[in-house]
């Protein structure tokens, strides 16, 4: 009975430790789930293969459209976000910093929604850099300190090259916007992520990028 009773244990460790939530799913076109957001002219959002993996085409014409899924995700379950991402061609010229120059060859957005108390919605933007250096932080030009980018891949990083990143997304929005104080403070600021968003654009800018997203993944570890 009590090495059945480690066994059973075992296993849901296990399983705890692999529990995870692919959101994209593209090898199931998953991503026909997510809504097309325009901003300002579509950009283009198409599965197939490129470089030896299935991905999400993007391309961007002097437009800016995102694709968007309303999801909530417990962070206290599954922390981590992991995706890999590939760009075609950098931005040129660009003050990302400024409203003229808010444009990013990549990005994914991170969202939580404060609902009828707008001030409390946030939102943490994973971005791929044309300008700086990976691992820069600033608030968006146009909403503030409401929306902080975080560049993940910046001018070192190379086109045409397959990235794979791992973000521990819980501590991140801990990071950029404040800890509370306590765990449970920070719990009950951070816990949830209510909208998930993909978005190449070069709409400010008027510029044109090519980039590849693979499958986003929220996981324990």
């Amino acid at each position: 009975m009590l090495r059945a009773f480690f066994l059973l244990l075992s296993f849901v460790v296990a399983f705890g430790v692999s529990a995870s939530n692919n959101v994209t799913q593209l090898e199931d076109n998953g991503i026909q789930r997510w809504t097309p957001k325009v901003f300002s002219g579509a950009s283009s959002y198409t599965l197939g293969q490129h470089k030896g993996r299935l991905a999400l085409q993007a391309i961007s014409d002097k437009s800016a459209s995102g694709l968007v899924l309303t999801q909530k995700v417990d962070l206290n379950k599954t922390p981590y976000l992991s995706w890999s991402w590939l760009i075609e061609n950098k931005l040129l010229e660009l003050d990302e910093r400024s409203k003229n120059g808010d444009d990013f060859a990549a990005r994914i957005y991170l969202v939580i929604d404060g609902g009828l108390l707008v001030w409390k919605t946030k939102s943490l933007n994973y971005v791929w850099s044309s300008n700086q250096s990976a691992g820069k932080v600033w608030n968006n030009a146009f909403a503030g300190s409401r929306v902080k980018m975080m560049s993940i891949r910046g001018t070192e990083s190379k086109i045409g090259q397959w990235y794979q990143e791992k973000r521990n997304l819980y501590q991140d929005l801990i990071d950029v916007f404040g800890d509370k104080g306590s765990e449970r403070a920070n719990l009950k600021a951070y816990q949830y992520i209510d909208v998930i968003a993909i978005m190449t654009d070069t709409d400010n800018s008027k510029q044109s990028a090519e980039s590849y997203y693979g499958d986003i993944v929220f996981s324990r570890m």
